[in-house]
């Protein structure tokens, strides 16, 4: 049967009668409890110690992608001795054979001159957050101690990046769920406008994937990972997760975790609990990357003047207004957000560039702006970021809920909480995912990377990563970076030295240590 308007709208409805109850919990959905975590040392005698990833038996047929990568995501000319190198895979569209059929996924391998060849390849992935080709090459056009010791290999999701593409959305729709449905005709109700498009995106794209429309959840991503393990034909790899890259490897975890060497969990986004609460979270993280930057570029001297937040929140308004010609609101926000949580170490170098071409579109030279906002929507807004990001929602809110959520956010979270109320209901007409089951035993050290000001998923999920990592039985320790941006390990050196320390010897750092910015 094919995927009809009646059946969204019988799915919506069926989440608007949900709703009509006490309405979702901010608690997690599994306990937060930790027990006494091992730290500060590999693993006893007591306890047999992890295994050790090994090279790779066959390898992808990789090529040189240097130039055109760097060229693409518009990070500027490559450092020298970097190489980054692209590949295909063939990988099945669900290993349980339920649907027949391949996917070609993609991957990408970063190296320095120096990088030992000896050594086995971290895996990477970075889930729906933005493309793992995209944030590894963030992480590697600058100083990089992972690099020099080993290569990142990052596996794209499916439809994202260098994956087989989607092409799912009618231009309409795409562009009216980027902007939230600011330019509609007749400027209607945001909310009930953004409810239409997400059924009819939904409609469009299940329609587009039958009969694979159920195959791009986090369990599947992982299926992808597991798929690039025997193709190197070996036993054990080095996983590290990022944001919704880390619901993707705790997914691998529980259906491979006797693949594993080394986990690790950087910035984790919440795990079993609603949409609503998670993208609470986010806010909160991004709330407080505007304020690090603002800081930042008051100590600089910047274009935006002696108080940037106020001239942040007035260009917003002003977009919200219609006053920046085409440029909506939430797009702005958009490339203040992609910004704030670049995957590049040179970011908080980079202060001037963002705040130079928010100070000229306030002028009404909106050129840079909206070169920014054509590069952040790239890498973050995707036809396949659309489908993994509906097909991992769990618990949308209802049209209803939506409403006094841009009131209340609006004032909670004054430049970003209204836009962010209006675009939850972009998953509003997709069939609702039950949350992937975590790890239920996992004999594995887990080092979990943390950041105050996340401006991508936040910090206020990694009591859920603990709680699920403590009842699968795992040794973890969380390091805290005191920073602003996403992921930890791309801007944080300190982070980077621990994760070495783990990734060589199963070594934890003390519960609970904290890296400056």
């Amino acid at each position: 049967m094919r995927w009809t308007r009646a059946a969204v709208l019988a799915s919506a409805l069926s989440i608007m009668i949900a709703g009509c109850g006490a309405g979702p919990s901010d608690r997690p959905g599994v306990a937060v409890e930790r027990p006494t975590v091992g730290g500060g040392g590999p693993a006893t005698s007591a306890t047999a110690p992890p295994p050790k990833a090994e090279l790779p038996k066959t390898d992808l047929s990789w090529r040189e992608c240097t130039a055109p990568t760097l060229a693409l995501l518009g990070l500027g000319p490559a450092p020298a001795g970097l190489v980054l190198d692209c590949a295909e895979f063939s990988t099945p569209i669900d290993a349980s054979g339920s649907v027949l059929g391949s996917f070609r996924a993609g991957a990408m391998r970063a190296r320095l001159a120096q990088t030992p060849t000896d050594v086995a390849p971290l895996v990477f992935t970075s889930g729906s957050d933005r493309s793992s080709t995209a944030t590894l090459a963030g992480l590697a056009v600058g100083v990089s101690a992972l690099l020099a010791d080993r290569p990142v290999v990052a596996v794209d999701r499916r439809g994202l990046g260098t994956s087989q593409p989607i092409d799912c959305l009618p231009q309409d729709i795409r562009r009216g769920l980027a902007d939230n449905a600011q330019f509609g005709p007749g400027a209607p109700d945001p909310v009930e406008a953004v409810t239409g498009f997400s059924q009819d995106g939904t409609i469009a794209c299940r329609d587009f994937l039958q009969p694979y429309e159920g195959t791009f959840d986090a369990p599947h991503a992982a299926d992808d990972i597991e798929q690039l393990r025997k193709q190197w034909q070996v036993d054990h790899i080095d996983l590290l997760g990022s944001g919704n890259g880390a619901k993707v490897a705790l997914s691998y975890a529980r259906k491979f975790g006797d693949h594993l060497a080394r986990l690790v969990l950087d910035s984790p986004e919440a795990v079993g609990t609603d949409a609503i609460t998670k993208e609470d979270h986010r806010l909160q993280g991004a709330e407080a990357a505007l304020t690090a930057f603002a800081q930042r570029c008051i100590g600089l001297g910047c274009s935006l003047g002696s108080n940037p937040r106020a001239a942040v929140t007035d260009l917003v308004n002003r977009a919200s207004n219609g006053e920046l010609g085409d440029i909506s609101a939430n797009s702005l926000l958009t490339a203040i957000t992609g910004f704030l949580g670049g995957p590049r170490a040179d970011q908080p170098n980079r202060v001037a560039e963002l705040a130079d071409a928010l100070s000229a579109a306030g002028r009404g030279d909106r050129g840079a702006l909206g070169n920014l906002i054509l590069r952040e929507s790239a890498a973050t807004a995707s036809d396949g970021q659309f489908v993994n990001r509906c097909s991992d929602t769990q618990q949308p809110p209802t049209p209803t809920k939506a409403k006094e959520l841009s009131t209340t956010w609006g004032q909670k979270y004054p430049v970003f909480g209204k836009a962010a109320a209006i675009a939850l209901l972009d998953c509003a007409a997709w069939p609702v995912a039950s949350a992937p089951p975590l790890p239920e035993k996992l004999h594995l050290p887990v080092l979990v990377l943390g950041g105050i000001a996340d401006p991508v998923v936040g910090n206020g999920g990694l009591a859920s990563v603990t709680g699920a990592l403590g009842t699968s039985g795992a040794r973890h320790a969380t390091m805290n970076w005191q920073g602003w941006g996403h992921p930890v390990v791309t801007h944080s050196g300190c982070a980077q030295r621990a994760l070495l320390e783990y990734l060589k010897d199963a070594k934890l750092p003390a519960d609970g240590t904290a890296c400056p910015a």
